[in-house]
C-alpha cells in the first residue's frame, strides 16, 4: 500500500499539471505577499530610524548645571549658569560607550553674540567633519555634515579649525544683503576677527538667521578656549516599549533582570544613560518626540503588514479549498477504489495531504525568494535604496505555505468520509 501511495502521489503531481499549477500559483502569490510583508516588517525599524537620523539628533548632551534650572513664577533660573560648558577634549567619550557602533554622528556647539556692521548677530561654532580622536576608531570623524544631512551650502563648506571663514544663513544673507566673498569684521568684547563668507547655508531653520563658523572661531570670540556648551548626537535606536517606558518613569523600579535587559538594549534612554556614565558632568537628554514618532511609525507599519498577511492567508486558503474540492470530486472513483481495497480514511487523507504539501513546499520556497525581490523593490521606491534580507523569513514563508495548504484542505477532506465505495464505483454519487 505504501509503494502504491508513493506511485499515486508521483502520478498525481505529473499527471494533473493544470490543477497543480493553479494550486502552485495560489500559494505562491500568497507567500510572495507574506514574505514581502515579513521582510519589510523586520527591516523597516532600521530603515525608519536611519531616515529619521538624517534629519538631526535624538540625544542632546548638556552640562550637568543646565539640568538644575528652577522655574519661579514662569521664569527659568539656572544657578550654575557660569559652569555650563564642557571640555572639548572629552567629546570623544560619547563615541566610546557600550553602544559606540550605534552612534553615527556627533557635533559640539558654542554660541556667541557678535557685532557685524554695528548689528548684533548670533554666531554658532561647531564641527563640520572633524576627527574626534576616538580610541580604537582613529578614522572616525563627524560634525554637522553628517548630523544634518538636509543642510546644503551654496559655495563651499567652512574648514574645521578655520578662523577666517564663515557660512551665512540664507535668511540672514537676504536680510543683510551678504554675498559670497564678502569680508566681515566680527567683534566681541574679547576679540575681533575678519572672516570671508565662503558659503550660504540652505535648508536649516534655526541657523538661517545665524552665522555658522568653526568651533575654534567661536571659542576665540567667546574667550572659551577648549570648551563647548552642548553636543547633539544621532544614534541608531530601537522603538520604545513597555520596558523602556518603565525605565523612563523611574529607573529604580526595574528589577535586576529588567535593568540588564534595558541597559543592553539600544533604547534612546539607555544610550543616553551610558553617555552620562562615561562622560562625567553631563546630562544626556533623549529627544523623546523623535523616539516616540519612530516607535509609532514602526508599530503602525507592522500592524498594517500583519493585517495584510492574515488576509492573504485566509483568501489563499479559500482558493485551495475550492481547488481541493474539485480535485476530490474528479478523483472520487480512485478514492472509492482505495477504500474497496482496504485503505482507511487516514491513509487517504495522507495521500491527498502529501500531494498538497509537496506543492506547498515548492510554492513556499519560490514565493519567499520572489517576496524578497518584491520587498527590495518596495523599499527602493520609498527609501531610494533596497533593504537587507531577514533570513528568518524563508522558514516562516514555507511554514505559511504549508499552513495555507493544511487549512485549505480541512473542509474538502471531510467529504472523504461520506464517499462509499459501491456508490462512487457505480456512478451512484
Amino acid at each position: 500500500m505504501k509503494n502504491m501511495q508513493i506511485l499515486m502521489i508521483k502520478n498525481s503531481l505529473y499527471g494533473q499539471k493544470t490543477q497543480k499549477f493553479m494550486a502552485f500559483i495560489t500559494i505562491s502569490l500568497a507567500t510572495i505577499l507574506i514574505s514581502c510583508m515579513l521582510n519589510i516588517t523586520l527591516k523597516i525599524g532600521d530603515e525608519v530610524s536611519s531616515e529619521l537620523r538624517s534629519y538631526g539628533s535624538n540625544i542632546v548632551v548638556l552640562p550637568r548645571g543646565e539640568s538644575l534650572s528652577v522655574e519661579i513664577e514662569g521664569k527659568n533660573f539656572t544657578p550654575l549658569k557660569s559652569q555650563n560648558f564642557l571640555p572639548e577634549d572629552k567629546l570623544h567619550k560619547i563615541k566610546e560607550i557600550f553602544w559606540r557602533n550605534n552612534i553615527v554622528a556627533i557635533a559640539p556647539f558654542l554660541s556667541v553674540k557678535v557685532s557685524v556692521n554695528n548689528k548684533e548677530i548670533s554666531l554658532l561654532g561647531t564641527y563640520f567633519d572633524k576627527n574626534l580622536g576616538v580610541k580604537d576608531e582613529p578614522e572616525f570623524s563627524s560634525g554637522v555634515k553628517r548630523l544634518f544631512g538636509f543642510w546644503g551650502v551654496s559655495g563651499e563648506w567652512v574648514k574645521d579649525d578655520s578662523v577666517d571663514e564663515i557660512l551665512i544663513g540664507e535668511a540672514l544673507a537676504k536680510r543683510e544683503n551678504f554675498k559670497l566673498g564678502d569680508i566681515l569684521e566680527l567683534k566681541t568684547p574679547n576679540a575681533t576677527l575678519k572672516a570671508k563668507v565662503v558659503g550660504i547655508l540652505n535648508g536649516s531653520n534655526d541657523e538661517s538667521q545665524k552665522i555658522v563658523a568653526s568651533l575654534k572661531m567661536a571659542q576665540i570670540l567667546a574667550n572659551r578656549a577648549g570648551e563647548f556648551e552642548k553636543a547633539e548626537v544621532s544614534a541608531m535606536t530601537i522603538p520604545e516599549n513597555d520596558l523602556s517606558l518603565k525605565a523612563r518613569r523611574n529607573l529604580d523600579e526595574l528589577n535586576s533582570i529588567e535593568y540588564d535587559k534595558w541597559y543592553c538594549s539600544a533604547y534612546v534612554s539607555s544610550i543616553a544613560y551610558q553617555i552620562e556614565e562615561d562622560f562625567a558632568g553631563v546630562w544626556a537628554k533623549p529627544s523623546l518626540q523623535v523616539s516616540e514618532a519612530e516607535s509609532n511609525i514602526v508599530k503602525k507599519i507592522q500592524s498594517l503588514m500583519g493585517i495584510v498577511s492574515v488576509i492573504a492567508l485566509v483568501v489563499s486558503a479559500i482558493g485551495i479549498t475550492s481547488l481541493m474540492t474539485s480535485e476530490i470530486h474528479r478523483r472520487k472513483k480512485q478514492i472509492g477504489l482505495l477504500k474497496a481495497l482496504g485503505a482507511s480514511n487516514i491513509e487517504i487523507y495522507a495521500l491527498f495531504a502529501s500531494e498538497s504539501l509537496v506543492v506547498a513546499l515548492i510554492s513556499g520556497v519560490v514565493g519567499a525568494f520572489l517576496g524578497y525581490a518584491l520587498s527590495y523593490g518596495v523599499a527602493f521606491s520609498i527609501f531610494s535604496h533596497g533593504i537587507g534580507i531577514a533570513w528568518i523569513v524563508l522558514p516562516l514563508s514555507i511554514a505559511f505555505a504549508l499552513l495555507i495548504s493544511i487549512l485549505g484542505s480541512l473542509l474538502p477532506m471531510r467529504s472523504l468520509i461520506k464517499l462509499l465505495p459501491a456508490e462512487v464505483l457505480y456512478d451512484r454519487k
